[in-house]
């Protein structure tokens, strides 16, 4: 259903509590996060072996969790160490552990064969802890699977109907991206947007420094299988940004959006808006944070109406237009990288 050798978000570092348990499914199984003695973030399977009791429900001891139903107890690699009024431990008493990266502010999981997890291959969000720049983590949870939500983060027209008052001008309709795909290890695509002498849109005026029409830009990263990294901005009309020079007063963003699957129906959503200006003002942060929460709002309105209505009809195909065409670019390298995790767990 899902592919599962690759990196997914787990959560965000303050999610997972120094001393206490954080119970999350994902890609349909249940996952038990917490912290060692030393404050490294520890993944097992949420599921004692013996009884099927959650762990979650237990205790932590030490680096160890115990179950409370029978009280097993397990180390972070999954070895049950100790059963109460037992002598010894036969070696197939274990949980599944997962292999777990912390960087940039975000932990990482392998839910795959973890003999292939390679840390080296985990994006890059430096704007998440840089002293460049500042920003409030986010998370949504959505009643949709992962890749309607995927859809929707690359595809532009949408803006302008689904947020006319916050992310959207008139001339987000029209305006066709640039599409780049490259297809080197699990692929990535690059889609840019440039609206030139354009209105700035309403979020942007919030925070902006200058007045009057705008060169604003929109540059995608995505990987799959839902991996977004997004470069926007508005400059004055005019000083050079399309040619790679911004002036000081321009609004520069670095955006984060992550889609981990909960279930086949349900999704995991991080996301942040950083800026490089005005670092020192908590107030912009706030404010930034809690109108993007705004429009993405919006956006899960729209998604989990969909997922309503494609569960009613599942029989019902949807037709594309010309506005998919970064989004079933996404679709098709999704969907080369579970047919080549299936071939070879096949061979």
């Amino acid at each position: 259903m899902f592919v599962r050798n690759c990196w997914y978000v787990a959560g965000w570092d303050q999610e997972i509590p120094a001393d206490g348990l954080l119970s999350r499914v994902l890609l349909g199984e249940p996952v038990l996060l917490y912290r060692d003695t030393q404050g490294r973030a520890v993944a097992l399977e949420d599921r004692c072996c013996h009884r099927a009791a959650p762990l979650h429900l237990g205790r932590k001891e030490g680096d160890c969790v115990r179950c409370m139903y029978h009280g097993l107890k397990f180390d972070p690699t999954g070895a049950c160490v100790e059963i109460p009024g037992q002598a010894s431990v036969p070696p197939r008493t274990c949980v599944r552990s997962y292999p777990v990266v912390e960087k940039d502010r975000l932990v990482w999981i392998w839910m795959g064969d973890a003999a292939l997890a390679d840390a080296s291959q985990i994006a890059d969000f430096f704007w998440h802890d840089s002293p460049d720049w500042r920003m409030k983590p986010g998370y949504l949870h959505y009643q949709a699977h992962y890749q309607l939500i995927v859809d929707n983060l690359l595809d532009f027209t949408h803006l302008a109907w689904v947020h006319p008052t916050t992310l959207g001008t008139g001339s987000a309709a029209s305006l066709k991206p640039q599409i780049e795909r490259d297809t080197s290890g699990n692929g990535t695509l690059t889609i840019r947007r440039w609206y030139l002498d354009d209105e700035m849109p309403n979020l942007h005026k919030r925070v902006a420094r200058f007045e009057g029409k705008v060169d604003r830009w929109q540059i995608y990263q995505w990987s799959p299988p839902a991996l977004l990294r997004m470069d926007a901005g508005s400059a004055p009309a005019g000083t050079g940004a399309p040619d790679g020079h911004r002036v000081p007063e321009a609004l520069q963003f670095r955006h984060t959006s992550i889609q981990t699957p909960e279930t086949a129906t349900t999704s995991h959503y991080w996301f942040c808006q950083a800026r490089n200006f005005a670092l020192d003002d908590e107030a912009m942060t706030e404010q930034i944070y809690q109108d993007v929460l705004v429009a993405f709002e919006e956006d899960r309105r729209m998604i989990e109406g969909q997922q309503k209505v494609m569960a009613l009809v599942p029989e019902r195909p949807m037709v594309a237009i010309g506005a998919d065409a970064g989004l079933n670019q996404a679709r098709w390298l999704i969907d080369r990288m579970a047919r080549a995790e299936t071939a070879a767990t096949a061979a």
